[in-house]
């Protein structure tokens, strides 16, 4: 018998996702209490948003945050074809983590 260390990210009570490393659990933690704080951000724009399209688009910002604070430091983004990932990678990921279904 095997013994499985799973680290769950867990939000408002419900399980957003596992992960087998502390470490990706806490940085996929982090990017989720940005796109909290982004949300109260963008609840205060005058431009008439959803609810639902403020927390999809600050967690879309939280997610690419190394790339909008180039930005906003006056550089540039690297292009969409630089931040691809193969599918190589992308396998890697994927055994890593496991996603939730939320009800």
């Amino acid at each position: 018998m095997a013994v499985i260390v799973k680290y769950v990210v867990e939000r408002n009570g419900v399980e957003r996702m596992t992960f087998t490393s502390k470490k990706e659990a806490d940085a996929y933690d982090k990017m989720l209490d940005v796109a909290e704080a982004l949300e109260g951000m963008l609840e205060k724009v005058d431009v008439p948003l959803s609810e639902q399209q403020v927390e999809s688009l600050a967690l879309e910002i939280a997610k690419q945050k190394d790339d909008f604070m180039a930005i906003l430091k006056g550089g540039k983004v690297s292009t969409k074809k630089d931040t691809e990932e193969t599918p190589a990678s992308k396998k890697g990921k994927d055994e890593k983590v496991t996603a939730i279904k939320q009800a």
